[in-house]
């Protein structure tokens, strides 16, 4: 039996490292992860508490396609709470993840063969998806003296139908300000490109706050998720803000591809969005990470990193170490027990020289995974 030409698509390589680490963990190993953009902690207690309540009263069967009424509502209210935006929650649709909201933003916005412009480095499944649906991903290589963000010159003259960015980046952690965000969706609007801006991120700051898009426009699609700072990764729940003469079409999409998000975890998503004393706790130990690994990082010869304003993500140029990141990768497991992602995965041109730290998990595996680093890379010489 054939496959399709559109499934030829390439694996996710920090999955491949997560399993090599487990695979290290099953033959007795204590691991380190600092390859995996995963949340240590879990669903905030007040989501688990209101998911056990619900199973308790409620069926929990399909909801309407856009989302349980509530939880849009309460979406809509964060806007307000966060960037001082009065959103209709009319225009908010709950995803199955943020790659729901991927799928359906690419299917409504883009035809078959069309050119859709992403930073390099960037999230990987952005191309992928992309290439899935028969669509055309072009790498929009982008500089360290741009913070590894796209500049407007990144993509004069390449004929897109469309531009996504995302501020705090993944890998990179780098931000957009309201004049450089603004530029880019002035520039891809000129061009009559449909902008999208990923902001799962979005929470995760520590010095200021992530300017959302919809601060600077309504012509746009914006895509967030639960996964990150609401620590629900494995709920599979996110959400689209689109245009309101958009929301009839992501609603027909979306009732044939996935009827609906997943009940439960839209029950759950709506309690975490007021459980903030749990959620801001959780960022204060992203932020004692973060000055760990902005600390411990050049101490073992990464000195050459991305400034990494959310997220919780440090991107570094190994050139000077390494032309293999994935090898490299792979002795720096071996030999020091740390899971790290080589920079292959979110730069296909540019990443054998680059590797991807996290630095999501608890502040006792930072600093033990910064000490064995340091000691790695003193006996690597």
């Amino acid at each position: 039996m054939r496959n399709s030409t559109r499934s030829q698509v390439d694996p996710f390589i920090v999955m491949d490292v997560m399993e090599a680490a487990r695979q290290a963990e099953a033959a007795g190993r204590h691991i380190i992860h600092m390859e995996v953009g995963q949340p240590s902690t879990g669903a905030p207690k007040g989501a688990t508490e209101a998911l056990k309540r619900a199973l308790d009263d409620y069926t929990l069967g399909y909801t309407v396609a856009l989302g349980l009424p509530a939880l849009r509502q309460r979406i809509a209210r964060l806007y307000g709470e966060w960037y001082d935006v009065d959103l209709n929650p009319e225009r908010v649709v709950i995803t199955p993840g943020s790659s729901g909201g991927f799928i359906l933003a690419f299917t409504a916005l883009f035809d078959t063969g069309d050119r859709v412009g992403i930073g390099a480095p960037g999230y990987p499944s952005y191309r992928q998806i992309l290439k899935a649906l028969g669509m055309t991903p072009v790498d929009l290589p982008a500089a360290p003296e741009n913070r590894y963000q796209p500049v407007a010159a990144d993509f004069a003259g390449l004929d897109l139908a469309g531009l996504m960015v995302a501020s705090p980046a993944n890998p990179t952690g780098t931000m957009l300000d309201h004049a450089a965000l603004g530029a880019l969706i002035e520039a891809a609007q000129g061009q009559g490109a449909s902008f999208i801006s990923d902001e799962i991120y979005h929470g995760l700051e520590y010095e200021a706050k992530a300017v959302t898009a919809l601060e600077l426009s309504d012509d746009v699609y914006v895509i967030n998720s639960f996964s990150k700072y609401f620590s629900m990764t494995g709920w599979r729940a996110g959400w689209l803000v689109v245009p309101e003469d958009h929301v009839r079409t992501l609603e027909r999409i979306a009732q044939n591809m996935f009827i609906c998000a997943p009940h439960a975890s839209q029950v759950a998503a709506l309690a975490a969005m007021d459980c903030t004393e749990e959620l801001q706790a959780n960022l204060a130990v992203y932020a004692r990470n973060r000055a760990l690994m902005l600390e411990g990082l050049p101490k073992a010869g990464f000195d050459r990193i991305a400034p990494p304003d959310g997220a919780f993500y440090i991107y570094a140029d190994v050139s000077e170490l390494t032309g293999d990141s994935r090898a490299f990768a792979a002795e720096i497991l071996d030999k020091a027990g740390v899971a790290v992602t080589p920079g292959l995965d979110f730069d296909p041109e540019r990443g054998a020289t680059t590797l991807r730290f996290s630095y999501a998990r608890s502040t006792a595996d930072i600093e033990e995974g910064l000490a064995r680093l340091v000691r790695f890379m003193a006996a690597r010489g």
